[in-house]
């Protein structure tokens, strides 16, 4: 039962560290009775120094970065390649400034640098060409485009961003009337 008790004590306290910022101490002692003591404070004076052990716990958070984890998932899955070049001009910035819009993460690649893989995606050699998993779309429309990421699991928009509400029209300051009707003759 003691073990129990300080099993959980154990775990309460690495469980407790995990989620602070900052490192704790953890000391463990055999006492005169030949029992095995876990604590975060250091042992009484009288416990025979050489059977101190002092250990440092970090914090056990596991870090994803920024990235949400339905995208990290999506782009397990379903890993997205954008094959462009600079010849490709305006369709290819559209095309990737497509894909920052949505934070989708994806491998950029240029034909001439992989020809023989880019021959088995493309035989035409067109660009731009994007690959979601294992469909594989010519050219940039961007409703394709959104179709297939959709059905991949990418979101709408970057993680952290809302799209932008259409903008309210300014108010329009009214003219005054112009009087367009010819002027009276004056009577003298």
């Amino acid at each position: 039962m003691k073990n129990v008790a300080k099993i959980l004590c154990v775990f309460l306290l690495g469980l407790a560290s995990a989620t602070t910022a900052t490192a704790a101490q953890l000391y463990r002692w055999v006492d005169a009775k030949g029992n095995v003591e876990w604590r975060d404070t250091p042992p009484p004076t009288a416990v025979p120094s050489k059977n101190i052990e002092q250990r440092r716990i970090g914090a056990n958070v596991i870090g994803t970065g920024d990235v949400p984890f339905s995208v990290q998932l999506a782009a397990k899955n379903h890993p997205v390649t954008f094959w462009g070049s600079s010849d490709c001009g305006k369709t290819c910035e559209n095309a990737r400034a497509h894909l920052a819009r949505r934070g989708v993460p994806y491998t950029d690649k240029n034909p001439k640098s992989d020809l023989e893989e880019f021959k088995k995606v493309s035989p035409a050699a067109e660009v731009p060409v994007l690959q979601v998993g294992t469909t594989t779309l010519k050219g940039y429309l961007e409703t394709e485009w959104d179709s297939s990421l959709d059905a991949a699991g990418y979101p709408r928009t970057a993680a952290g961003t809302r799209p932008n509400p259409p903008a309210a029209a300014a108010p329009v300051a009214a003219k005054p009337a112009e009087n367009t009707a010819s002027p009276s003759p004056s009577k003298n």
